[in-house]
């Protein structure tokens, strides 16, 4: 069984990706957090910006609401589950896991870093630590699956993965939404192809990736086949070498904007969330408001600007024991 029979196929018409992730939204609710949104006046900006403080999501990121979608979808065999991630998937598929009873073996590349990777551990889930990079712990995942007979939970190219990550932006419009213009973060996809099939044409969707692990962009220059050599502060979170099949086809479809954004950009934006609002994001987290921060992205006279916060897993922890 592959990550893929859980879902089902993801049909590409507008109407039917909406359905879809209206429908992941009632199953995981009371499952997921709503998470806040605020209007935050951060130096050098120069007009105040619509945030949504995703970090603060279970498990630290996003990636709980597509865990728990796939989870409460059904399907799920006698052995359980596994899957390959770079630091908050396994983390969110570890945490949807235990609070339903599920077994779950979770991968993870060395480059996850040492607070993501206890995070894991905590949970409750089996780890392994593989040596490299995603693409390695993606390969040892399949191999376990081949195996054992566990489900695979993909970390950003399943249709379930990709509703329960819609449901995001469902939840953000609901919360008052009303940006002309939402900038989103992308490692793999599965987070941008949510908020895509959600909200379509309505909003204009700039993606935003690290020069460094600028994965999208590369694929819609040269092909969805494309792999991308990944590195950078941000690559433990953002640095899938392949870009989604389900996030290529929708950014093709609605001609999305891609921006890319140095490392220094996203360390500085990691600071004024701290300094201006007391909330310690990753790197990754900050990318989206990295592009505002160095004039990657430069909104419009009046044009009105949101930007998603989507993970909170720093490392090293600052408040680690011993």
């Amino acid at each position: 069984m592959t990550s893929h029979s859980l879902a089902g196929a993801w049909d590409m018409q507008p109407e039917h990706l909406r359905a879809e992730i209206a429908r992941a939204a009632a199953r995981i609710e009371g499952h997921v957090r709503r998470t806040p949104v605020t209007q935050a006046e951060l130096p050098g900006l120069g007009a105040p910006v619509e945030l949504k403080l995703e970090q603060l999501q279970h498990s630290g990121s996003f990636k709980a609401r597509g865990a728990f979608n796939t989870l409460l979808a059904g399907g799920i065999p006698p052995a359980g589950i596994v899957a390959a991630s770079g630091g908050n998937h396994g983390a969110a598929v570890a945490f949807a896991a235990a609070r339903l009873g599920i077994p779950a073996q979770v991968f993870v590349p060395e480059i996850a870093g040492p607070a993501k990777i206890a995070l894991i551990r905590e949970s409750g889930a089996r780890l392994t630590v593989v040596p490299g990079a995603y693409a390695e712990a993606l390969a040892a995942a399949q191999a376990f699956e081949a195996e054992t007979g566990a489900v695979q939970i993909h970390a950003y190219d399943a249709p379930a993965t990709v509703a329960g990550q819609g449901t995001l932006a469902r939840e953000w419009e609901t919360q008052g939404l009303s940006a002309d213009t939402v900038l989103i973060a992308v490692g793999g996809g599965g987070l941008i192809a949510g908020a895509l099939g959600w909200f379509g044409s309505a909003r204009k969707v700039v993606a935003v990736e690290p020069e460094q692990a600028a994965t999208l962009r590369n694929a819609l220059l040269h092909g969805p086949d494309t792999e991308t050599d990944v590195s950078g502060i941000a690559a433990n979170a953002l640095g899938a070498r392949r870009i989604g099949r389900i996030a290529y086809g929708l950014a093709t479809a609605l001609d999305t904007t891609v921006v890319t954004v140095p490392d220094d950009a996203i360390a500085k934006a990691q600071r004024l969330l701290w300094r201006g609002m007391r909330q310690l994001v990753e790197p990754g987290g900050t990318t989206a408001l990295a592009a505002l921060v160095s004039g990657a992205y430069r909104p419009a006279p009046g044009e009105r600007v949101a930007v998603l916060v989507c993970g909170g897993n720093i490392a090293p922890d600052p408040l680690a024991d011993g």
